[in-house]
């Protein structure tokens, strides 16, 4: 049994659903979250800028002594996680490939859906992996560029009408094109499944990131016999920016009371 906490990391809220999840399935765990805050959102950067916040989170993370890493942020998967798990002798997982098998899975027609950031759109990384999994699968990618801003505000209710317009805008043409499976692919959008289901239909399936990373950090904590026994895990949010912002819309995010407050880091000590 290993007691040390798992990190996880977002550029703001988002990576809190997958949180949700790893709570609700690793209960023992205590995990350390941080989310970038001052520098979200992450969908509109270079490759170069990215890998640097990535390896400032990353070491921010490891000073804790953590065992393991899940990166809960779709744009850092898709540009800099090879490079991650070359530089750390930890076990550091993205939430591209666990998706991915889900969404090949689910497939009746071979067609898929994915919306992400811009950045994440750009790599190529979902169809590439989707590729490798099933070469018949046709992937449609659509990036949302303006989901992060309105969820990071506050703005991902249904009756909303920014963002049922918004989310009309990019995914009415995605329908158009008759793909069952729809891959959420940042962890932001879980926040907004409702809106999305409204508007695809019920015929289509969609694959939360969050969700699939959790659990695929579950099977490799348990075979790498690393998961911890205690009674009950804790979890420590920390934000590069705005903590009472961060924390009075967490709540909402990990469905749950925050216990203790959210604390600030300067990341560019990092």
């Amino acid at each position: 049994m290993d007691q040390r906490p798992l990190g996880v990391f977002d550029s703001g809220l988002g990576g809190l659903t997958a949180v949700r999840e790893l709570r609700s399935i690793l209960p023992s765990e205590n995990i350390i979250y941080f989310g970038d805050t001052s520098r979200v959102p992450y969908g509109g950067r270079s490759e170069e800028i990215l890998l640097h916040y990535a390896r400032q989170d990353v070491h921010f993370l490891r000073s804790f002594d953590i065992k393991a890493i899940l990166v809960a942020c779709g744009t850092v998967s898709t540009t800099a996680l090879p490079v991650l798990q070359r530089e750390n002798d930890l076990p550091i997982l993205g939430v591209v490939e666990p998706a991915c098998r889900r969404a090949a899975a689910k497939t009746r027609n071979k067609r898929v859906g994915l919306i992400a950031t811009a950045a994440s759109v750009r790599s190529g990384a979902y169809e590439r992996t989707l590729q490798q999994l099933d070469p018949e699968i046709q992937v449609v990618g659509k990036a949302c560029p303006l989901f992060v801003p309105l969820v990071e505000n506050g703005r991902f209710h249904r009756g909303d009408v920014v963002i049922e317009t918004v989310a009309r805008e990019y995914l009415e043409p995605m329908k158009a094109q008759g793909m069952d499976t729809l891959i959420l692919g940042c962890t932001h959008y879980p926040l907004l499944t409702e809106i999305v289901q409204e508007i695809m239909g019920d015929d289509v399936t969609l694959i939360n990131v969050g969700q699939e990373a959790a659990w695929e950090l579950k099977r490799t904590l348990e075979q790498k016999n690393m998961c911890s026994d205690a009674p009950q895990g804790e979890l420590n949010l920390y934000v590069s920016d705005r903590p009472d912002d961060f924390g009075a819309l967490a709540s909402q995010f990990l469905q749950q009371e925050l216990r203790g407050a959210v604390g600030s880091v300067d990341i560019e000590q990092y």
